[in-house]
């Protein structure tokens, strides 16, 4: 039988809770010595989190917590570590080594990156966690927030962004090659989204916990269409194609442009199903001018064959996610080609000095702050508003494409009332925080 975990279990294990949030009160993590090995913990150990766990690994962590709801996709994880204490629900791990815990992964599905990394980050411990950072943009509110107060490393898995061409990307956007930008436009390709909504309902596989697996959000019966993987396009779950992907893919107009926070949101898609999402979308996010830099439309898509702009300008999507349109060219980029265009205007261009360093590596960048050192490239206080702005797309689709004015001080929206239902989420009983 299924345990069922209380309220009063969620909240010892949180530490405090006040208004609406989690309160920091256990202070930080003391940075380790630059000899001294950290002791992580992880939740969620199957796919990313399994790649994750390797990697962190060979960096050369200590390992002293697993904690999986499937036995299956945590088999080879437990028997590959087997010193390390195995562990089903979040809440009892920290509860009985919080002293032995310095720094946590959390690689869940999307639904459940918010409860254990709060949990984490307020007993002051350092966080990695996959993107999207939160399933809401108020969870992403709270945990940003929370990372600040409590001064604990952190880094969201946008490993993409050590890229080396992604490096180049930028600095030639620094360096004014195209000139003034003021459009920018992103892609992912692909048609995946809305699945068939189950009407079998098969018995739970014995090594999986699917109460656990649920955790904060409305039960419905098991099917293999949600776990382990269908999950990301079913909205109580994942955030489809768009959260998948867009954390990695506007990084790179978000870091070339100093990009923080739109004011204005727009969407255009098929018809929204209340379930599922979509195949095909497409929102528009304008960031208003700051300093030197003038105001931004940024237009995001997930369209099988990129957006129109390329077929207008007779350019392929192959190996592109991004076209920066700027008063002097454009620049087409992806994670693996950059191409300056028109390519005969840039064709005796002097090459821009490299200005940013080749990273350590991902991981090591976390570790390295945990020990003191600078915070990691995709912190928080990065990719805090990088997550909002990717899930702001989601919201103003599934608010019918209405546009609205979006107010990031505040969360408010004005313009569109169901945009505003969509930013804070519901939690079922015993989850609520």
């Amino acid at each position: 039988m299924t345990q069922r975990i209380h309220r009063r279990d969620l909240l010892k294990s949180a530490a405090a809770v006040g208004t609406g949030l989690f309160l920091g009160g256990a202070p930080a993590t003391a940075p380790a010595a630059a000899n001294e090995k950290i002791n992580l913990a992880f939740v969620g150990i199957g796919g990313r989190g399994r790649a994750n766990l390797n990697s962190l690994h060979r960096v050369g962590e200590n390992v002293v917590a697993l904690c999986d709801v499937d036995d299956v996709r945590a088999g080879k994880a437990y028997q590959q570590h087997g010193k390390a204490r195995k562990f089903k629900d979040f809440r009892r791990m920290f509860d009985a080594m919080e002293k032995q815990i310095d720094a946590v992964v959390v690689s869940t599905p999307d639904h459940t990156h918010f409860h254990p990394s709060m949990t984490a980050l307020t007993m002051g411990k350092h966080l990695y966690c996959e993107k999207p950072m939160a399933h809401s943009i108020w969870e992403v509110r709270q945990m940003t927030e929370l990372a600040r107060r409590q001064k604990v490393a952190t880094q969201l898995g946008v490993q993409r962004h050590t890229i080396s061409n992604v490096h180049r990307v930028v600095e030639l956007v620094k360096a004014g090659t195209i000139g003034t930008i003021k459009e920018v436009h992103s892609w992912i390709g692909g048609n995946r989204g809305m699945p068939k909504v189950p009407a079998q309902r098969p018995e739970v596989p014995a090594h999986l916990d699917w109460d656990l697996w649920q955790g904060p959000v409305a039960s419905r019966p098991y099917h293999p269409t949600y776990c382990p993987y269908g999950w990301r396009f079913w909205w109580d779950y994942g955030t489809g194609e768009t959260g998948n992907w867009g954390c990695h893919i506007l990084d790179i107009p978000f870091w070339a442009l100093d990009l923080d926070h739109p004011d204005h949101v727009s969407a255009s898609g098929p018809p929204v199903h209340g379930l599922t999402t979509p195949r095909s979308m497409a929102t528009h996010l304008r960031f208003p001018a700051r300093g030197q830099r003038p105001e931004v439309l940024l237009h995001w898509y997930h369209a099988a064959r990129g957006p129109e702009i390329l077929r207008q300008h007779g350019l392929s999507p192959k190996g592109a996610n991004t076209l920066f349109v700027g008063s002097d060219g454009m620049l087409l980029c992806g994670f693996g080609m950059r191409k300056l265009l028109p390519e005969s205007r840039f064709a005796d261009a002097k090459p821009v000095s490299k200005s940013i360093p080749d990273s350590p590596g991902f991981y090591r960048e976390w570790t390295a702050a945990i020990r003191g050192g600078r915070p990691a490239t995709c912190h928080f206080d990065y990719s805090g508003p990088l997550t909002e702005t990717v899930l702001l797309g989601n919201v103003a689709y599934r608010a019918g494409g209405k546009g609205f004015a979006w107010d990031h001080r505040t969360l408010g929206v004005s313009g569109n009332s169901r945009a505003g239902e969509l930013i804070k989420p519901t939690f079922r009983t015993g989850w609520q925080v």
